[in-house]
């Protein structure tokens, strides 16, 4: 199959399980072509982009030039450029009469430009609602063809920085084929936004379990027992609270280590909570880093905690995959009862869940991890035995190739 892929950035740290698609696919002998908007946001990118030479069948869409008037004059430059090559579709792209901002603002010609004569494609798989959005114009418009997916995630249907109505979606519910999403809160807020039922699969984000090896926790004698979080350092996230956990835990248990792996807007603000609590000495926050070196965080800790909450702007969690991460390994894991997390944990069994923003809960649960080290091998089990059986990147890719080959047979038949 030829199969395109629509998204925001590629490379991106934050979101490797659309890497783990792209990989899954070409190792099953499918062609894959990446469309983003923007390069990699880090000069470190994991390993596989150079394996399967990724960046060779990635195109960038062009980078938007400011003040607008530039923007506005090196767009119509594009347009004379590329016009020999498709007309039609680029003089579609301009209609601001049916695409209003996105044709007045030029950001569909901007999309359409990377797409230009190629051949059509069997799937055009976006990822994120908003580019389901961009698929469809460009479906439309003729830049490429090709039966269309969207993948929801949790912040595309959240938070109101992608819409502002509850109609924002209707048109790519009604011209897309077919949406996965990745946990059953998901699937009920797509349905509540108005996608029928029926174009709806449900399809986790999964691991690469070669890469994620099981370990048993143990805690020897004077050994600082070692917490991890990975996350973009976002109010979603709910850094700020398992911050205040453990500075709370470290009033009684003084021998542990708290790394915080991840960078982002918050980044400041909680180096600053860290120094008003006091805790500089045991927390620490070590920006981003490498899956490799991430899965060396993973084999070095002892426990793991990601205590998402709801943003002030409506932005939630989606499936929150560094938690079967973390299960992958062994880690007992700490989060909160949010969303699709409910979902990807066994509560009681693989982690504890608690409240969401409950400082007092998360130290609760925190403290009888610390304080009964020998459950932590059983948790760590159970986990690694529902994260085999749930998200296995193999098995979901496998359901991914199978989605794509039933919506090939039904446009054959119809």
């Amino acid at each position: 199959m030829r199969i395109a892929f629509i998204i925001g950035r590629f490379p991106s740290f934050s979101e490797t399980f659309i890497l783990n698609q792209i990989t899954g696919l070409i190792d099953r002998g499918h062609q894959v072509d990446i469309y983003a908007d923007y390069p990699k946001e880090q000069n470190k990118f994991h390993a596989d982009i150079e394996k399967y030479h990724l960046f060779e069948h990635t195109y960038y869409r062009p980078q938007w030039s400011h003040p607008r008037t530039k923007a506005l004059f090196k767009g119509l430059g594009l347009f004379l450029q590329n016009f020999p090559k498709a007309p039609l579709t680029l003089l579609r792209s301009l209609n601001i009469f049916q695409y209003q901002k996105e044709a007045l603002s030029l950001r569909l010609l901007y999309g359409a430009i990377p797409i230009l004569s190629k051949k059509p494609y069997d799937i055009i798989h976006c990822h994120f609602g908003q580019f389901g959005q961009k698929g469809i114009a460009l479906r439309q418009i003729g830049a490429i063809q090709g039966k269309l997916i969207t993948s929801f995630h949790g912040g595309d249907i959240n938070s109101s920085a992608w819409y502002s109505s509850e109609g924002t979606y209707q048109e790519l519910f009604h011209l897309g084929d077919q949406f996965t999403v990745n946990s059953n809160f998901t699937a009920d807020r797509v349905i509540a936004l108005g996608c029928p039922p029926e174009k709806i699969v449900k399809l986790p984000m999964g691991l690469n379990l070669s890469l994620y090896q099981f370990k048993a926790r143990y805690l020897q004698a004077n050994e600082p027992v070692e917490i991890l979080t990975v996350a973009r350092l976002v109010e979603k996230k709910g850094i700020e609270y398992s911050i205040r956990a453990v500075a709370q835990v470290l009033k009684q248990y003084p021998n542990l280590i708290y790394r915080i792996v991840g960078d982002g807007v918050l980044r400041d603000s909680l180096e600053q909570l860290i120094q008003e609590l006091d805790v500089s000495k045991n927390v620490k926050i070590l920006g981003w880093m490498t899956q490799e070196e991430v899965r060396q965080l993973y084999t070095d800790s002892h426990i793991f905690i990601l205590s998402s909450v709801t943003a002030t702007d409506g932005d939630k969690e989606g499936q929150g995959l560094v938690l079967q991460e973390a299960q992958a390994m062994g880690l007992p894991v700490l989060s909160t009862i949010h969303n699709g997390i409910p979902d990807g944990v066994l509560d009681g069994k693989s982690g504890f869940l608690v409240p969401e923003k409950d400082v007092d809960a998360l130290a609760e649960k925190l403290t009888d991890l610390i304080r009964n080290p020998e459950q932590w091998l059983e948790m760590g089990r159970v986990g690694r035995a529902f994260i085999e059986e749930n998200y296995d990147i193999n098995k979901l890719n496998d359901q991914l190739v199978n989605i794509y080959s039933k919506l090939i047979v039904k446009n054959i038949k119809t």
